[in-house]
């Protein structure tokens, strides 16, 4: 059962161990925000990964969402 977790971005526990994807696809946001983060242009990303400037910047903003909504609890 697919679920879309954010515009462009589904799960589905059938496909990618079930961690979020680029919707169409079998690209974990991961390896997108990964190669990234590794210095690959945008552009570098949809040519090896045949995603769209839109797929790259979705799952950017899947990501920072997520991060966004973090809450971490320190202790003294």
């Amino acid at each position: 059962m697919r679920v879309q977790l954010a515009p462009r971005i589904t799960a589905d526990p059938k496909a990618a161990f079930g961690k979020p994807v680029v919707e169409g696809t079998r690209v974990p946001v991961e390896i997108v925000v990964g190669k990234l983060s590794g210095g690959m242009t945008i552009d570098e990303v949809m040519d090896d990964y045949v995603l769209t400037r839109d797929d790259v910047l979705a799952a950017l903003s899947y990501a920072a969402d997520l991060i966004a909504s973090e809450r971490i609890r320190i202790r003294a």
